[in-house]
């Protein structure tokens, strides 16, 4: 299935430098099981971005939508 993910993260320090907000959407072509692992991964690990993300050292406050998309 087509799924829509918007990362939404605010206070984050990338390479040393603040920034308020930043906001990443894409859409990727999933399985449900995919989903519910990916869910499951960013609700139990309290470091889900920083081991994902070269330079990102520290997030404040973030979500994860992920919004499956009807096909045409």
């Amino acid at each position: 299935m087509k799924v829509k993910f918007t990362l939404t993260m605010d206070d984050v320090t990338v390479e040393g430098r603040a920034i308020d907000s930043i906001v990443l959407d894409w859409v990727s072509e999933v399985d449900s099981s995919e989903v519910l692992t990916i869910s499951h991964q960013w609700m139990t690990s309290q470091n889900f971005l920083t081991q994902r993300m070269s330079g990102l050292s520290r997030v404040g406050e973030s979500s994860l939508t992920i919004e499956p998309l009807e096909e045409l």
